[in-house]
């Protein structure tokens, strides 16, 4: 396994918040132990909601300075997740937030949906040569619930972890890289099951769901390969994601989930080994699918 101060982390993630929620203990832990953690993350995030009443003028269809702001927001996130290597894909504004699935914006020029994929793979194969991470995340094929910023998302960075490789493709960024374990974030099936039951005893719903089944996020169990145990740094998590306020308020359902669940479940985040061979814990539970608990296990 690389030395501690050796190993490099490398997260591919849509628009700000996106980071903290999914992978924000994993990022704090492996920092947290003198990991390199590059944070790429492809849009503003322009597009988004604001829940905040007295922001409400920074919406795309009223001063459309919600991108701007996120800044700020996603700067205090990575701070309180103590990761200082954040990176805009392209730089800050090169493609903008495409809005959900469906809406107008999705064909907007500029948006990240409509951007070129060769020039998108080419931004980020420059960062993966300069920074030589063994290990990346991003999203599954379907950017894990369908949003299209997710899943070019995806598309660029698997394209990205190809093509860095590739001694003949772009010869100018210097020595080809070949990265050693790609992940997929998850959502285990009888994990999101559980928490929809303690929410509903609590008398609250998840994500406005009566069952498991209504939700498009969730990962069946056995293709779920790796669990991290960050719940040392769950203080972290929430602050990164307490940082985001335009996008994540106090009473909403991932704050629910850390408060409803409990502080160590809503630590561990989990992953689907896509490129590389999972090395299982001999001291994980035999009877879980997940028995991997470190991203850099099993290399050298």
């Amino acid at each position: 396994m690389p030395d501690l101060a050796e190993r490099r982390l490398l997260l591919v993630h849509a628009h700000p918040d996106d980071e903290a929620i999914a992978t924000g203990a994993t990022m704090a832990k492996y920092a947290s132990e003198g990991a390199g953690v590059t944070l790429v993350t492809c849009t503003l995030g322009e597009e988004g909601e604001v829940l905040v009443p007295e922001l409400a003028h920074l919406t795309s269809d009223q001063g459309d300075m919600l991108g701007q702001f996120r800044v700020a927001e996603l700067s205090a996130a990575c701070a309180a997740l103590g990761v200082s290597d954040h990176r805009y894909l392209g730089g800050p504004g090169r493609w903008r937030d495409s809005g959900m699935a469906g809406t107008p914006t999705n064909e907007r020029p500029g948006s990240f949906w409509q951007a070129d994929l060769d020039e998108a793979t080419a931004a980020l194969v420059e960062i993966v040569r300069e920074i030589r991470p063994q290990v990346a995340i991003s999203y599954d094929e379907n950017g894990a619930y369908g949003h299209p910023d997710h899943i070019q998302a995806h598309r660029v960075t698997m394209a990205a972890v190809d093509k860095a490789a590739d001694p003949k493709y772009r010869p100018d960024l210097g020595d080809a890289w070949g990265v050693s374990k790609v992940y997929w974030t998850a959502l285990p099936r009888t994990v999101i099951a559980r928490g929809i039951e303690v929410m509903k005893a609590a008398g609250r719903d998840l994500f406005g769901a009566e069952s498991v089944d209504e939700l498009p996020m969730v990962t069946p169990d056995e293709i779920v390969t790796t669990a991290v145990d960050g719940s040392a740094f769950l203080d972290r998590k929430v602050a990164a994601m307490r940082a985001h306020a335009t996008q994540i308020t106090a009473d909403g359902p991932f704050f629910a989930l850390a408060d409803g669940i409990s502080h160590n479940a809503f630590g561990i985040e989990y992953y689907q080994l896509v490129v590389g061979k999972a090395v299982p814990d001999p001291a994980a539970d035999e009877d879980l699918p997940w028995r991997e608990r470190d991203l850099f296990a099993g290399l050298s």
